[in-house]
Formats: C-alpha cells, structure tokens, sequence
C-alpha cells in the first residue's frame, strides 16, 4: 500500500504561507469610491502623500511662523534653511544665477522636499514607499518633463527644435540624427520615473528579503542557526543604513536631471 505525501513550497513552520517581500508594495483601498467605470479610491499610497505633504507643511509653518528670523536659529530652522541653501546653489550651478531663470526654484525646491520626504517616511518600519510604485513617479517624470518642454518652445518658438540637430552634423545624416535625438529626449522622462522607482523598490525588496532571512534563523531553537543569524543581521543593519543613504541620493539624482534638462530647454545648445 503506497503513500502519498504532498509538500506545499508555499508554506513554512506552522502552516503560515511565507510573506512575499514585494506584499510591502501592496495597494490598498482605504475608502472604495467609484464613479461608473471610474475607480477613484482612497488608497495607502494616497494616505502616505497625504501624510509626507502634511508634514512637509507644518514643519515649513512652524519655521516660519515660530522660529523664522530668530539670531540664533533652533535645529529646524537650521535644517530648512540648509535644504533651501542646497537647491538654491544646485539650481545657480546648473540653470544660472539670473532673476529669469530662478524662476523655476520654488518648483525643483517642491520636488526635491516632497521625493526626499517620501524616501525617507518609506525607511519607517510598516509605513508605505510612495516611490516604489512606477506609475507615480512616471506620472511625476511626465508632469514636470511636458512643462519643461512647454518652457523651451515658450522661450525659443519653433526653433527649439534645433535642440534635435547638433551643430555641424552633415545634412545626409541629419534625418537619423534627427530621429535619435528626439528618441532619446523622449525616453528622458521615462528614464527618470523608472531610475526612481527601481532603485526604491529593490532596495526595500532586498531588505525585507534579508531581514526575513535574520529573523527566521533567530527563532530556530538550535544555537547553530542562532550564531548564523548574527552575519545576516548585521548585513541588514548595514544595508538599512545604504538604503537610507540611496533615498536621499535619489531624490537628489531626480533634481539634478530636471535641472540639467530645464538648462538644455532654456539655453539649448
């Protein structure tokens, strides 16, 4: 008489399925709400933007309102005044110092606060990455990457075009060279959103896969798997602190990209 066992890879000790590192980027409907064919739920990615842009605005108001003109500035008004200072000296060295062309600060200063804010709410054990989702920062990317060319034809009309066509270039190759230019000034807001959304997704995602890893080999009762969980543990607090150090560089990567192609749009070649 034979038997038959069944094994279920989905599942570990004690009959709980094991956890997906990528159920943290999970979307969530808060509060349903529908319009016909419209889907216009509350969900955790918008509670969180609600959250980090709450904060942001409360922290610019106690600042301001608070502690704001004070000789001796207190630690946050010395940190506002520090992310100010900081995008302001990247958009004179990347746009220029005219009254014109600081025009754009507020905006790339709204940016750079609003990513860094949600990089760094997403290092918050059981909070959500806004920026892990390709949608919201490729909306994000196309948002700012249309205005950026609504402000080139803005200050060139028509001739922004020879944006397309480098200088010199020999008129039978100026049809190929055409196209690739406008291929890759067009994959330039695609390359933005992904750049922002891959680097946070996988960095939470290889976190979690070896925290997960740590703490499985914490709760083994064997002192061998004990002892083997210490290496694990120890590359999980030093990849948190790389990946806390990878959500500000990000925020700043994306920053610097809009400036460097808001300075093409304005001063072409």
């Amino acid at each position: 008489m034979r038997r038959i066992f069944f094994f279920d890879l989905n599942l570990v000790g004690g009959g709980q399925a094991a956890a997906s590192p990528l159920d943290q980027f999970e979307i969530v409907p808060l509060i349903p709400f529908h319009i016909g064919n419209f889907y216009f739920s509350f969900t955790n990615p918008s509670l969180f933007m609600l959250l980090t842009l709450t904060f942001f605005l409360l922290l610019l108001y106690f600042v301001t309102k608070r502690g704001g003109g004070n000789l001796v500035p207190n630690a946050w008004q010395s940190l506002v005044e520090l992310l100010y200072d900081f995008v302001l000296n990247l958009v004179k060295e990347q746009i220029g110092g005219g009254n014109g062309k600081q025009l754009f600060f507020p905006c790339i200063l709204v940016t750079f606060l609003f990513l860094l804010f949600c990089n760094l709410q997403g290092m918050i054990p059981y909070s959500f990455t806004v920026t892990s989702h390709f949608l919201i920062t490729l909306s994000l990317s196309f948002s700012l990457f249309i205005g950026i060319t609504i402000v080139g034809f803005q200050r060139h009309g028509l001739h922004f075009f020879s944006f397309l066509l480098p200088a010199g270039v020999p008129l039978p190759l100026a049809p190929f060279l055409v196209l690739l230019e406008l291929i890759s000034y067009c994959f330039r807001a695609l390359s933005l959103g992904i750049r922002l959304f891959a680097n946070m997704m996988a960095g939470h995602s290889l976190v979690k896969i070896l925290s997960g890893f740590a703490w499985t080999m914490l709760c083994m009762n064997e002192i061998f798997y004990f002892l083997g969980a210490l290496g694990p543990l120890f590359i999980v607090l030093a990849l948190t602190g790389l990946e806390l150090g990878v959500a500000i560089l990000q925020a700043y990567v994306f920053t610097i990209l809009i400036c460097i192609y808001l300075n093409d749009a304005i001063n072409l070649h």
